[in-house]
């Protein structure tokens, strides 16, 4: 499997017979010919969805889309009807359009949906703003029915054997930056989770590496360093 960080969140996952594509809003994108394309948007923010990615199927009939259901269809041309689904969480359902592929979608702690994708090369997660977002400022009883409700997801996927996981890594949430990645790698796991949503600053990953808490998992820590970086795993 060929990963491509494209930029913030947003990732190309080049399979044997298909590419997907997530969260993509800006960015240098250059997809696969001959493999037919998912592009999967998780929420309507604008740092993980534009009407740009509706540009790709003007240029190829084998581009479709899996939209969060916040997003409203009116913001989706008519004319693609056919080739999108829209998803809201706990939904589990195939791809029309790609045989032995089905997903299942998770509520977000923020806005729209989490993706787990079940392919014939290995099972595929992308968190989207799924996360544990622990702010400073914010009440207790906030901080902790956030927690409680990111455990709650974790636990619904608990048993999911995923091959890749794209996780938030937020340096916005100071010494809390690593609650959400923790929480995920000890609850659910993956073998390659790539940090996203850092925002640019990678040195979160180093940080996060260096510390304690994961010492049973950093070694299956990306080290996302810039946009355009190509893994194979």
């Amino acid at each position: 499997m060929k990963i491509t960080y494209i930029h913030h969140s947003s990732f190309l996952a080049e399979l044997k017979g298909a590419a997907l594509l997530f969260d993509y809003f800006e960015g240098s994108l250059s997809l696969p010919e001959k493999k037919p394309v998912a592009v999967f948007v998780s929420h309507r923010h604008g740092d993980h969805f534009s009407p740009v990615i509706f540009e790709l199927a003007k240029e190829r009939q084998d581009v479709y889309y899996v939209i969060s259901d916040d997003i409203w269809k009116k913001r989706t041309p008519s004319e693609l009807g056919d080739r999108i689904l829209f998803a809201g969480p706990g939904q589990e359902f195939s791809l029309p359009w790609l045989s032995g592929f089905s997903v299942r979608t998770f509520k977000s702690t923020d806005e729209g949906v989490a993706f787990l994708i079940h392919t014939p090369d290995g099972v595929i997660y992308h968190a989207g703003d799924l996360n544990n977002w622990q702010w400073e400022g914010e009440p207790k009883d906030w901080n902790r029915n956030m927690e409680v409700n990111y455990h709650r997801q974790l636990e619904a996927m608990k048993g999911e054997k995923i091959d890749v996981a794209f996780v938030p890594l937020d340096p916005r949430q100071g010494k809390d930056f690593f609650r959400g990645m923790d929480d995920f790698m000890k609850t659910v796991g993956a073998r390659h989770v790539f940090p996203m949503h850092c925002w640019g600053h990678f040195s979160v990953i180093s940080r996060l590496k260096e510390m304690e808490e994961s010492r049973d998992y950093r070694e299956r820590v990306a080290d996302v360093e810039k946009d355009g970086q190509v893994f194979i795993v």
